[in-house]
């Protein structure tokens, strides 16, 4: 594994390629370009993921957001979908410049969030010969529902709308966290939900916590997310072939099961699946290693059919 960058616009974004073993530069390779989850970093599940795949002769580009982990950007802690998507398009045009990549062979695989951004990206970005999702989420959907209370989402808005003004006039700009910052915080709000729950456990202990990942969101950067959905235009523009992988255990808040059928359903794609992990939670799918495996070993039937 090496540390690189690739511009989006004009910052840097951070990356880390995953190199197969014996690795030659003579020689030319497919590539597979892996997203995090939303707030998640490069050092978390995309190099577990990115790892298995190298060793099966993948060149595995996983990076980090833009405005997040080491990557630069327009402020910091942005969740910005268009920019969030941008650097799909630019971590492709840096894996055209390597001339021991095959640029016909190239594919993306994103987790959570990024399985929604992946999608998006791909539907625009032909580069990508074949798409991946693993618990892949609809961001625009999970901001929409809020708290599942009427309006919710009408109230967040005007929430995000009255902290621009208040930024506009010179205020500081407001950050708040993604999930509870301990297990103590979470039992005092009196949250159960299994997504949530197990959110708290890997981000937060030393089972994925990473300095990269500081659990912190850009409040007014959430505001576009409301009306944007990863998956619009799927049933048109989606046609690359997709493999979509959910946990068939407890289903939570974030709704990647429901996300992964329904893109399932609405994909224009001709060749698609979609694997349903038995048991499986979402969080088990980052990396809880017979999970992992399973997802791997269906990734691997299907890029190699694809790439």
């Amino acid at each position: 594994m090496k540390s690189v960058t690739f511009k989006n616009k004009t910052w840097d974004v951070a990356a880390d390629l995953h190199l197969p073993g014996g690795f030659d530069e003579a020689k030319k390779y497919p590539a597979i370009v892996v997203a995090h989850p939303i707030s998640s970093c490069k050092e978390q599940t995309a190099a577990i993921y990115a790892a298995k795949l190298a060793e099966l002769s993948y060149v595995c580009l996983a990076f980090d957001a833009s405005t997040q982990g080491a990557s630069g950007g327009p402020g910091r802690y942005l969740e910005d979908p268009a920019t969030r998507v941008e650097d799909f398009r630019c971590a492709a045009d840096y894996l055209v410049t390597l001339p021991y990549i095959d640029e016909n062979r190239i594919g993306v695989l994103g987790i959570c969030g990024g399985g929604g951004y992946a999608v998006n990206a791909a539907m625009t970005e032909r580069r990508f010969k074949a798409v991946g999702t693993i618990v892949g989420a609809n961001y625009g959907r999970l901001c929409r529902e809020g708290d599942l209370t009427p309006d919710a989402a009408i109230k967040a808005l005007e929430a995000i709308s009255a902290q621009r003004t208040a930024e506009a006039r010179g205020a500081e700009t407001a950050i708040t966290t993604y999930i509870p910052q301990s297990r103590a915080q979470l039992e005092s709000y009196g949250i159960e939900d299994v997504d949530v729950v197990e959110a708290v456990d890997y981000y937060t202990t030393p089972r994925g916590q990473r300095p990269g990942s500081p659990n912190k969101l850009n409040v007014v950067s959430t505001g576009a997310a409301f009306a944007w959905d990863a998956y619009h235009l799927a049933d048109k523009l989606l046609t690359q072939p997709l493999q979509i992988i959910v946990g068939g255990g407890r289903t939570g808040a974030f709704g990647s099961y429901r996300d992964g059928f329904e893109l399932f359903n609405k994909a224009r794609s001709e060749k698609k699946s979609i694997l349903v992990v038995p048991g499986a939670t979402h969080y088990d799918l980052y990396d809880k290693p017979d999970c992992v495996d399973q997802a791997v070993a269906k990734l691997e039937a299907f890029y190699g059919e694809t790439l």
